[in-house]
């Protein structure tokens, strides 16, 4: 573990604001996931793999079919602050890699939390930890999500990584099965995401991604996480995501065209700009509620509010009679055990709620944040 002199550090209410303020921007988002996709599973959202036609690999390349897992070991590395908010769910994501992690299937190898606050917390002993600054005060104009990647970026410069690979997970994040290396060489792995769309918005992808390098179907449907990649060729694409993310974030019409899902595009951006394209692999995560089942998903991710009445249905962007959503504990962690959610709520938000209550049971000094 490894720290650093603290510089521009982001004040706590602040961190709180922004979570708060993204609160409300996934509710918003809520909204446009019923809107696209109503009650069927659409392209990017086909959630029961026991249908004869299921096929988790949306795009791969023709070199690397038929291969499976390459078997071999990566790092996971997720970006985080020291807010509350973040080091409650870095905990949970924690417990659940050690006991994912040398189960048969999994080629998970090392850990790290990646702390872009500038200075140690009290999580250091619990959890492997690399220190890293954050971006000068006001350069993130309200948006902390760009600080990661200037993390990523500090980190790979400066941090001894064994593994060939890196995982790019987030806090929210909880191993579901054993995870295997789903990338191979120079194709990553990634989860498509519904929402990102460059040929729907091609006027703005070409700000920065031109002509010359091809069609905007180069670009791929996704985020940085989760990711599994390279670590050399995550060396490359870095820099480029964080320059990608900051002259988005200065351009008027790309911030107000992508609002919080701006960093996401600037990920996807930046690979193409290094002419990497992804295997696109739907069974790589999960996000209740819209996903029912759990099965053979590797990720749960909880980033929605899961909002049902007593008899088991979904109130949708409406806040219900039995919850649970992250953003209710942005001050501190849940409480141990709970309550489960009433009869007929889908598998994957039980399996969540009780993988929560798991981990909150098990983790020494829960309450202590």
């Amino acid at each position: 573990m490894i720290g650093r002199k603290n510089m521009g550090r982001v004040s706590p209410l602040l961190l709180v604001l922004l979570a708060l303020g993204f609160g409300f921007a996934t509710y918003n988002l809520v909204t446009m996931v019923m809107h696209n996709r109503g009650l069927s599973s659409g392209k990017f959202w086909v959630t029961n793999e026991a249908s004869e036609w299921y096929d988790p690999v949306i795009n791969m390349p023709d070199e690397v079919k038929g291969l499976g897992s390459s078997n071999v070991k990566f790092h996971v590395a997720l970006t985080a602050t020291d807010a509350p908010y973040s080091k409650w769910q870095c905990r949970i994501m924690y417990y659940w890699y050690k006991k994912m992690k040398d189960m048969p299937g999994s080629d998970m190898g090392g850990f790290t939390r990646v702390l872009h606050s500038g200075k140690p917390d009290n999580l250091m002993e619990e959890i492997p930890t690399f220190i890293v600054d954050p971006l000068p005060e006001g350069l993130d104009r309200g948006y902390i999500v760009l600080n990661r990647p200037w993390a990523f970026v500090q980190w790979l410069e400066k941090a001894i990584i064994e593994e060939e690979y890196i995982l790019m997970a987030e806090p929210d994040h909880v191993f579901a099965n054993p995870l295997p290396n789903l990338a191979h060489g120079g194709h990553p792995a990634a989860f498509p995401f519904f929402y990102i769309k460059p040929a729907d918005n091609e006027k703005i992808i070409r700000k920065y991604y031109p002509q010359e390098k091809g069609p905007v179907t180069n670009v791929d449907p996704i985020g940085n996480s989760p990711v599994i990649i390279n670590k050399l060729l995550l060396e490359k694409i870095a820099p480029t995501w964080m320059n990608v993310s900051l002259r988005m974030k200065d351009d008027p019409e790309t911030d107000k065209a992508f609002g919080w899902v701006l960093e996401m595009y600037a990920y996807a951006v930046a690979s193409a700009l290094h002419d990497v394209r992804h295997i696109l692999r739907k069974d790589f995560m999960l996000q209740p509620p819209w996903d029912l089942e759990v099965g053979k998903k590797f990720i749960i991710h909880y980033t929605y509010g899961c909002d049902y009445n007593m008899k088991g249905e979904l109130t949708y962007g409406k806040i219900g009679e039995w919850r649970f959503d992250k953003r209710s504990y942005l001050r501190g962690p849940p409480p141990r055990n709970l309550p489960l959610p009433p009869p007929g709520v889908p598998d994957s938000v039980v399996r969540l709620v009780k993988m929560v209550n798991e981990a909150t049971d098990n983790i020494p000094g829960w309450d202590v944040q």
